[in-house]
């Protein structure tokens, strides 16, 4: 769109996407000139033009078993698993991307980790547990049968990132109280307000778990 010359009201012959264009031929060539006076290869390097290409082989350690796959440097864990696995493991959720809501929360090294901002090449060698490393559909963990028993989903996108975390916090701390429950999985957000029946789901596991201490 031409840009109106304030002084005449008549168009003005150079817009303002043709003066930035021009301004950045004119830098590129001011570099081409400073490299070719100090002896080095001229080289131009568009901005649009993905810098981070190639791939490479690594092997992920998930669920006790070593996974082959072949990534960018910049692939994410998160879509490693989803999109670079044979088969992928899909449990793990996207949702926001950013490490905002805790859908895509694995445990790497044992401790609760965003895969959605965990670079895939940081965690070769290293354990990593999706929530399909807990149980399955047909032999589930106790939380996520508890999860199931409190009804503690709705649209069920967070869910693995709550079982995850939840596993976690229970672990680390068995007889956590409501308020500690609470801030364990403070960094886990449910848009659809099931923190009620969550937490009722991680009581549940902690009277289960109490009674099968006292029955040995």
């Amino acid at each position: 769109m031409r840009e109106m010359d304030p002084s005449s009201g008549e168009p003005s012959a150079i817009s303002r996407r043709s003066f930035l264009k021009g301004a950045t031929q004119v830098a590129a060539a001011g570099g081409i000139i400073q490299a070719t006076a100090a002896g080095a290869p001229a080289e131009v390097v568009d901005p649009e033009v993905e810098t981070l290409s190639g791939t490479s082989s690594l092997e992920l350690l998930v669920n006790g078993k070593a996974r082959s796959v072949e990534v960018q440097p910049r692939t994410t864990l998160l879509h490693a698993l989803r999109t670079h696995m044979d088969p992928p493991l899909t449990g793990t959720k996207e949702v926001c991307g950013t490490g905002s809501c805790g859908a895509c929360t694995v445990l790497i090294d044992g401790q609760p980790a965003y895969s959605c901002l965990s670079l895939a090449v940081t965690c070769a060698g290293r354990p990593v547990t999706t929530v399909e490393g807990f149980g399955s559909a047909d032999a589930m963990s106790d939380v996520q049968q508890a999860f199931c028993d409190k009804d503690g989903m709705m649209c069920g996108f967070c869910t693995p990132g709550f079982v995850v975390a939840t596993h976690a916090a229970l672990d680390r701390s068995p007889k956590a109280s409501l308020d500690e429950l609470k801030y364990e999985l403070s960094g886990n957000f449910c848009r659809c307000g099931t923190y009620p029946h969550v937490f009722d789901a991680a009581a549940a596991v902690q009277e289960d778990r109490a009674r099968g201490e006292e029955g040995r």
